[in-house]
Order: C-alpha cells, then sequence, then structure tokens
C-alpha cells in the first residue's frame, strides 16, 4: 500500500513539474498569453496547493510582461498613425481588460516563503477600449461602405458585408451598419436556377421531382449561394443546374423458381438392445438399454424469388449564365431491386431445415408499379446530388 502510495505521489509530483517546466518555458520565450492561461487554469483548480506556488510566480512574471509588451506595441501603433491598426489596438486593449477579469476573481494569491500576496498592477482600460471601439468602428463603416459602393466583384461585396457584420457584432446600431450589411449580403450572393431535363422515354415521377428540387430538406443553400427551383423574373442569375435524365431502366417483372430436395435424417422411435438370447440388455443401473431409430425424410422444397429493377441515370450540369459556357458536368445514377421470396413445399415437411422455415409463412405480393419503381430509385440520386453540390463551388 505504501509502495503504491509512493508511486501516485512521483507521478502527481512529475506532472506538476513538467506542467511547471512548460509554462516557464512560455514565459522564457515570450509566450506570455500561454504561460498565463496555464497558470490561472491551475490555480483555479485550487490556488493554496503547495505544488501551485510556482504558478503564481509565473503569472505575476508573465502578466506584468505581457502588459508592458502590450502597451508599447499600442503606443508604437498609434504613433504610426495608420488607421489600418485600429483593430489591432481595439484586439489588443480587449484582451489585456480580459486577462485582468480572469486573474481578480483568484486574488489574494499568497505566496507562502516570501510571506506575500502577489501583486497585479490593474489598469482601468474602459476610457481607452471606447476610444479604439469608436476608431475602429468609424474605420470600418467607411472602408467597408467604399467597398461596397465601388465593388467590382462580388467578392468585394463579400468583403464588405464581413467587415459590417464585425462591426455589428464590436459595436450594435452603429449608423446603419445592418442595413449596409444586408445590402453587401444581397449583392455578394450567387443565384443559380436549377433545371431538371427528362431526355428519356419514360415519364419521370412528378413526386421524384419535387423531392429532387426540395433544396430546405437537402439543406444545401449555404452563405453565398441560393438555389432557386422556382426562378424569380426580378433575379439576374449567375448560374443554371441543370438535372438531367438520360435513362430510365425497368425490368420486367420476373418470378424465379428453384426447386431443392431437402432430405434429412430424424429420429423415429427407439430399440431395446438385446443380448444373445434376445432378452433385454440392462445397464450398470439396471435400467433397459434402448437406441435410437432414426428414418430418412424427403421433400421437394420450391423457392420464389420475385424480382424486378430500375436504374436511372443522367448528369448534373453547371452553366454559367453571363458567358453560357458549361463550367463542370457529374454523373448522377442510381438502381433500386425489389426483390421478394417466398416459398412452398410438397413431401414430408420434417425435412426441411430450420433456416427455411420462415419462408413458408411468407406469400406472394404485388409488384411496385413503374413509377413507384423509379421514385424508389430517386431516393438514392437525393443524397448523390446532395454530395455533388456540395462537392462543386462556385469561386
Amino acid at each position: 500500500m505504501k509502495k503504491a502510495l509512493l508511486i501516485c505521489t512521483t507521478l502527481v509530483f512529475l506532472i506538476s513539474c513538467g506542467g511547471v517546466k512548460k509554462t516557464q518555458e512560455a514565459v522564457n520565450s515570450g509566450n506570455y498569453i500561454q504561460a498565463i492561461n496555464r497558470a490561472i487554469n491551475n490555480l483555479a483548480e485550487n490556488k493554496t496547493k503547495k505544488s501551485h506556488q510556482a504558478y503564481i510566480l509565473l503569472l505575476e512574471d508573465a502578466f506584468e510582461k505581457n502588459t508592458q509588451r502590450e502597451l508599447e506595441n499600442i503606443r508604437f501603433l498609434e504613433r504610426d498613425g495608420n488607421p489600418a491598426n485600429y483593430q489591432s489596438i481595439y484586439t489588443t486593449y480587449t484582451t489585456l481588460k480580459h486577462i485582468q477579469e480572469r486573474i481578480s476573481p483568484l486574488l489574494p494569491l499568497s505566496i507562502f516563503e516570501e510571506n506575500r500576496d502577489a501583486q497585479f498592477s490593474f489598469r482601468d482600460y474602459d476610457k481607452s477600449l471606447l476610444a479604439a471601439k469608436n476608431n475602429l468602428s468609424e474605420y470600418l463603416y467607411d472602408y467597408a461602405s467604399n467597398l461596397l459602393e465601388n465593388a467590382s466583384f462580388k467578392q468585394d461585396f463579400r468583403q464588405a458585408y464581413e467587415d459590417f457584420k464585425y462591426l455589428e457584432e464590436i459595436n450594435p446600431g452603429f449608423e446603419d451598419t445592418k442595413a449596409k450589411m444586408e445590402e453587401a449580403y444581397s449583392k455578394g450572393l450567387d443565384y443559380v436556377k436549377v433545371q431538371v431535363i427528362n431526355d428519356t422515354e419514360q415519364v419521370v415521377p412528378k413526386r421524384l421531382e419535387q423531392e429532387l428540387l426540395n433544396f430546405n430538406t437537402l439543406g444545401l443553400n449555404d452563405l453565398w449561394t441560393q438555389y432557386h427551383t422556382n426562378p424569380l423574373k426580378s433575379i439576374k442569375y449567375d448560374y443554371e443546374m441543370q438535372v438531367a435524365f438520360r435513362d430510365i431502366s425497368i425490368t420486367p417483372e420476373q418470378i424465379r423458381e428453384k426447386q431443392l430436395i431437402k432430405e434429412k435424417q430424424i429420429k423415429d422411435g427407439f430399440d431395446y438392445v438385446l443380448d444373445a438370447n434376445g432378452n433385454v440388455m440392462k445397464d450398470s443401473l439396471g435400467n433397459d438399454i434402448k437406441v435410437d431409430r432414426y428414418t430418412s425424410v424427403q421433400c421437394n422444397f420450391y423457392e420464389f424469388t420475385q424480382f424486378k429493377a430500375a436504374q436511372v441515370v443522367g448528369n448534373v450540369s453547371y452553366i454559367d449564365l453571363n458567358s453560357r459556357q458549361q463550367l463542370n458536368s457529374y454523373p448522377l445514377a442510381s438502381e433500386f431491386i425489389f426483390e421478394h421470396v417466398y416459398a412452398n413445399y410438397q413431401g414430408d415437411r420434417r425435412a426441411i431445415d430450420t433456416e427455411s422455415i420462415p419462408l413458408l409463412q411468407v406469400t406472394p405480393v404485388p409488384f411496385p408499379s413503374n413509377e413507384q419503381m423509379v421514385f424508389e430509385a430517386g431516393e438514392d440520386l437525393k443524397s448523390r446530388l446532395k454530395d455533388i453540390i456540395v462537392r462543386h463551388k462556385f469561386n
């Protein structure tokens, strides 16, 4: 028991030392945020634990060095005078404030050997943070507005949207940010109209066409792409997706018969064992000795398989409506097989193996219609179509 306790204590000590060592390495290499995170996580678990004393000293050191470095960097960026630095300044102030908010609940942190509490020079960043947010908000608004007004490509509209979105996150309700964000979004969208083409001599079930074109159930509209199965005259479409059925083949209804001869040796009573004088032999306990008597049984087993198959073959093509060029074409194919098995027999039922008995309880069923067969094959087409759409990228 003592040995096990010693091993556990040693392991805990080594793990603890390893964590302290990594935290010290982070401080030494200037990864102050990493060191701060490690120290806070360990101290939040137990700040009075003796083995965690090192984390208090490391947190004190990392906090001071990080604060000094980040404030010097802010002063440099402010002297630089480049408006593009506003986001970095705002983010840095936000991080500095957040670190203080994480440390504050842990205080006081006592350093036992030095008989003192750890010292953290907390600052009030609110005024600087608000000024940085205001500068960044005005810069983002002007930059994104200019991009929106002078955009040449959809990617410009999308960038403007992202900038307005970020502005709305840090400063909700700033001027007409939300309206401009919606404008940038609508102009950055790719609109795709979807057309179904039937080049087969079969009728494509209306239900299948409706389900293939129900993009809501497929969840295919992403942030920058909208598929319209019922095109609107008010929208200028960028692309067309053509779902073309090239061939639909359906086999005739078939009933395949297979005849098997089932044969089995089964127990059919018993016989007494007789001695040379014709008397029944006895075992050591005085009981009559018996042996099982077997007989051979046989029957003709008829297995019937109802079979019908449908295959749908086509392709999906993407057309650029501005250049009228085909961008890509993907094969689209699916198959559905209807198969129903039942059986009957002539002869001695006892000859039938256990696995085949359930088939005797099954009866023939009506074959599905051609329309139902094509629809069932189309169920798999939906997932294949989704894969194609997810894989295809316009930009």
